[in-house]
């Protein structure tokens, strides 16, 4: 049965209804989340410091030590290096700043003889570019007052926060609408499971649910792949052999970039049900920016949704 995605003519009066919620969170809640993340960045950046004698000891040990400061060294210095321009500056292998900076780990397979040269050439970089306005330490030839220090700890944090911006605030919107699915649910009895009380996602008992799941799919070609799924949800009144529902939370700033990744729920409905047939599900949970041609796309590959200011919508699938 669907619930939203058959009724357009609700759509203009929930998308306003939509961008209003997001934007009143917006500016209650984005600009903290934001103040946490600096100050726990900000300390990282002092941790860096340290083991780096406040940028004046980048040499290929270190870097072999703790790759994952690889980030924060690139907004060290002026201006601030984007990691493909850090790849072109050194001339050095895309997969070690990948691994450094992604998997926050060196290279398994790299010779230590390449590897050596690529840190070194990285750590060159880095020292030249150093900016002199935020450690006026390095022209003096020490390691800088504490002070001083602190000051441009904080200057780096802000720019790596500046730089990831879109993720610290996706991720806190993340864990809102979770944890409003998750309040909902156990208003009205259900229960969640721990990642290792089923087998899989299709064994959970009725009036449970899951969140952050990875459910396997089969690609063409016979590849075996993991998709992420939000959450899980096996209703009170499933039977045997019936699949839970499968929402993905969703939330956006502006209307852009939604309609340039549409495409990617429509994916995860065919991935599906080429793997478990028609019978199963993949609904939205959504908040902000979708607008009447992000709907139409979706419900165009038989994709529903919920809105979040909306969220009783859910009895409607039969929870």
């Amino acid at each position: 049965m669907a619930v939203n995605l058959d009724k357009p003519h609700l759509w203009k009066n929930d998308i306003a209804k939509s961008v209003d919620f997001y934007n009143d969170w917006f500016m209650e809640f984005a600009p903290q989340a934001f103040r946490d993340t600096r100050v726990q960045t900000t300390k990282d950046v002092k941790s860096a410091f340290r083991w780096t004698k406040n940028l004046t000891n980048i040499k290929p040990d270190v870097l072999e030590k703790y790759p994952s400061i690889l980030p924060m060294l690139r907004m060290a210095t002026c201006p601030p290096i984007a990691r493909d321009r850090l790849i072109g500056l050194a001339g050095v292998s895309p997969n070690l700043v990948k691994s450094m900076e992604v998997d926050e780990r060196l290279p398994p397979q790299m010779k230590k003889v390449d590897l050596t040269a690529n840190l070194e050439k990285i750590g060159s970089i880095i020292e030249k570019m150093a900016d002199p306005d935020i450690f006026v330490w390095k022209d003096r030839g020490n390691e800088g007052t504490r002070k001083e220090i602190h000051r441009a700890a904080t200057i780096v944090a802000d720019r790596l926060c500046g730089a990831v911006a879109n993720p610290i605030i996706r991720n806190a919107q993340e864990r809102r609408q979770l944890s409003s699915i998750q309040t909902w649910l156990e208003k009205r009895g259900y229960r969640q499971l721990g990642p290792k009380e089923i087998e899989d996602f299709t064994s959970m008992p009725p009036s449970t649910f899951l969140f952050r799941y990875n459910v396997p799919v089969t690609l063409d070609g016979g590849k075996h792949v993991n998709i992420p799924i939000d959450a899980v949800i096996m209703r009170k009144t499933a039977k045997a052999n019936e699949f839970p529902l499968l929402f993905e939370a969703k939330s956006a700033g502006d209307f852009t970039n939604v309609n340039k990744r549409r495409k990617e729920e429509a994916q995860k409905m065919t991935q599906l049900r080429n793997t478990y047939g028609k019978d199963i599900t993949f609904d939205l949970f959504l908040c902000g920016y979708f607008d009447s041609g992000y709907l139409g796309y979706e419900a165009s590959e038989g994709i529903d949704w919920v809105w979040e200011h909306r969220t009783e919508d859910l009895r409607h699938f039969g929870l």
